[in-house]
């Protein structure tokens, strides 16, 4: 009883050798995984730690001091970039036109007109009198040639100037059809 017996591979049984245990089977098996990997002939072009099977997952690599597309970005890049993929560069444009008119056509016509609408490159301007939109009128190729200067030559092709808008009569959820009060505005 007092002796172990052969075939457990006991300290002095003489069976078979001891195997190692935790910390020195993983030693073993990195070893032998190290050695499978030097005997392989590595391909060009494949960076080291990089998965080379056809189905299995490449593993994520970090980009270090180079600039890459996973590090991030300006806003404004991105903007642009989206602008780009789906055409949005003439509504840009457009909108260049109402957020930097005073820039664009100096800030006396700015306070006395504003645009209204963009459509079809024909930008519609309401003047605050009428002797405005009349100025407005002689004056129109220079505005055409300042804001085509500032914003780009084919967003705005032609200037449509309104007059000061009458007042509206109707007042409530309904209304009467017909000319309304008889006196002129404008």
């Amino acid at each position: 009883m007092g002796e172990p017996s052969a075939e457990r591979g006991g300290p002095g049984g003489g069976g078979q050798p001891e195997q190692p245990k935790g910390a020195d089977l993983a030693r073993a098996a990195l070893a032998a995984a190290r050695e499978v990997a030097k005997a392989k002939p590595r391909r060009r072009g494949v960076p080291r730690g990089t998965a080379t099977g056809g189905g299995s997952r490449a593993r994520r690599r970090w980009s270090g001091a180079g600039s890459d597309d996973r590090d991030p970005q300006p806003l404004g890049r991105l903007a642009s970039r989206i602008a780009a993929d789906r055409g949005w560069h003439q509504n840009l444009s457009g909108g260049q036109v109402f957020g930097r008119w005073a820039q664009l056509v100096g800030p006396e016509v700015a306070e006395r007109a504003k645009p209204i609408v963009l459509k079809d490159g024909e930008l519609t301007v309401q003047a605050e009198s009428t002797a405005w939109a009349t100025q407005l009128r002689l004056m129109q190729r220079q505005l055409l040639s300042r804001i085509a200067a500032g914003v780009g030559r084919d967003v705005v092709k032609s200037l449509r100037v309104l007059g000061p808008a009458a007042p509206s009569w109707r007042y409530g959820p309904r209304h009467v059809p017909g000319r309304g009060p008889r006196d002129t505005y404008g």
